[in-house]
């Protein structure tokens, strides 16, 4: 009967880890809570209910790889550093594969198709005020920004996923956490050679 209980925390802390004021923004106001979606939802081939958890995660992973990928688009334009654009282009076939996996799990949940995440600057997701400095960034400034983002993203990446491999239950759902868990971590190690913070 605990977990019920511990499903609904595990909820709670993700949307709040996604969608509160960051430090960045502490003028902002919060956004409404995202309502979580029924705890029955339909088993898969597997038998296997993806659970509020599963769905709350595979949401918030969609929302903020879809505002990663524009970032990692504008460094060939930006920087003609191959170690950076080697990282990038990495970072990105990774984010896009996961992205894919992600929106047939939702599709496979029959979670709603609109993004409960839209407008919202969560976490490891660029504003349009900091996509608009890298877009007039080159060279060594670019770089610096670009690590900032990147290592945001990543950073909450693993602590999301790592908090849906704790409290999912749908199995493939929970298998593309540990994969977020495994290439983020790789990539946060990679980004650290490139610009030790």
């Amino acid at each position: 009967m605990r977990q019920p209980a511990a499903s609904t925390v595990l909820i709670a802390v993700l949307l709040v880890a996604g969608c509160g004021p960051g430090p960045r923004d502490a003028v902002r106001t919060a956004t409404p809570p995202v309502a979580a979606p029924p705890a029955t939802s339909t088993p898969t081939s597997t038998g296997t209910a993806f659970n509020p958890t599963d769905v709350a995660w595979l949401q918030l992973t969609v929302a903020m790889t879809e505002r990663l990928l524009p970032v990692l688009d504008l460094v060939p334009g930006r920087t003609t550093d191959p170690a950076w654009r080697q990282t990038a282009t990495q970072v990105a076939t990774t984010r896009r594969a996961d992205l894919e996996r992600a929106r047939r799990l939702l599709a496979d949940a029959a979670a709603p198709t609109t993004n409960p995440h839209e407008g919202h600057d969560m976490p490891g997701m660029a504003t349009a005020q900091e996509m608009a400095a890298l877009r007039a960034a080159n060279g060594q400034p670019f770089h610096r920004l670009l690590a900032g983002h990147l290592r945001a993203h990543l950073a909450q990446s693993v602590r999301i996923a790592t908090a849906e491999q704790q409290s999912g239950a749908q199995p493939a759902t929970v298998a593309l956490a540990a994969a977020v868990v495994r290439s983020g971590t790789a990539d946060l190690e990679r980004l650290d050679h490139l610009d030790p913070a």
